[in-house]
């Protein structure tokens, strides 16, 4: 009879994907000591593409007007501020016939308010895949290793034809790269990390790399999650406080970034994940 082999438990999957399009290997920019010391971040080829946008922004006096500058650009060249509409014939006059979906960014950031779980959400954190090669840990259920059926409903959402439409990767690239000319020119011009908080009630989400303290981890984030800069605010999202330190070329998305009513009223901030070192506080 042949003796019992020892059980070895499965290693934790990859925090990301060998290659990426910003120019910094996935492993070390999902590593701590990125996120301590962080390295400036642009997507490829993205400022070389769009020189109209960054000439636009350059002109601004203002946040305000640098705002004004990227809406315009963005409705002009992906009609993103407009509804669904017809295709209109070569002499302009609108075509009869069924509305066309225009997928836009503003889209993707209101279904991301409503659930980070649903195809918005998913959607989102595959284009932080596929920019930054960093691998979602949670999408409805962690995600584990794949293959496995969780994998699947995320690859199924992500994939969603519904929202693969009118250069929805590049509006998005568009989106992080106006966002960080905006803090490094506006709104944080000599910081290079913020305070964030997120309140949890478990760690059910998140895979803990080490344990530093009875307070203190290195905790795995989902490769795009929510954080707040107001404590209370956290507070009412559950019982454990988790504090991060975020460099700020990590971050897509703030309050206050794009007019109108976007992920407004929370403080929040889209936040590109990894291993982060965490404070906790419990109550």
């Amino acid at each position: 009879m042949k003796p019992d082999l020892p059980t070895v438990p499965l290693a934790p999957p990859p925090p990301g994907h060998s290659t990426n399009l910003v120019g910094v290997p996935s492993g070390l920019l999902a590593s701590p000591a990125f996120n301590e010391h962080p390295l400036r971040l642009h997507i490829s080829g993205v400022r070389e593409t769009s020189p109209a946008l960054f000439r636009m922004l350059e002109d601004s006096t203002c946040a305000e007007e640098a705002m004004d500058a990227f809406q315009k650009y963005m409705a002009a060249v992906f009609g993103v501020n407009e509804g669904p509409e017809r295709r209109p014939r070569d002499d302009g006059t609108a075509r009869p016939g069924p509305r066309l979906f225009r997928s836009s960014y503003r889209r993707l950031l209101q279904g991301w308010g409503f659930d980070a779980n649903n195809p918005e959400g998913a959607v989102l954190k595959g284009w932080v895949e596929s920019r930054f090669g960093l691998l979602p840990t949670f999408h409805k259920e962690p995600l584990g290793r794949y293959p496995s059926r969780a994998w699947m409903t995320y690859v199924e959402e992500k994939m969603c034809a519904r929202f693969h439409n009118n250069s929805i990767q590049l509006q998005l690239d568009l989106l992080y790269e106006y966002c960080q000319w905006m803090l490094a020119r506006y709104i944080f011009p000599s910081r290079r990390h913020l305070t964030l908080y997120r309140g949890v009630n478990d760690l059910s989400e998140h895979h803990v790399v080490s344990t530093l303290s009875r307070r203190e981890a290195i905790v795995r984030q989902n490769n795009l999650i929510s954080f707040t800069d107001d404590r209370e605010v956290a507070d009412q999202f559950g019982d454990t406080i988790l504090e991060v330190q975020v460099p700020l070329v990590k971050i897509l998305f703030f309050n206050g970034l794009l007019p109108g009513p976007v992920l407004k009223g929370e403080g929040e901030y889209l936040v590109i994940g990894g291993d982060y070192r965490v404070q906790m506080s419990y109550y």
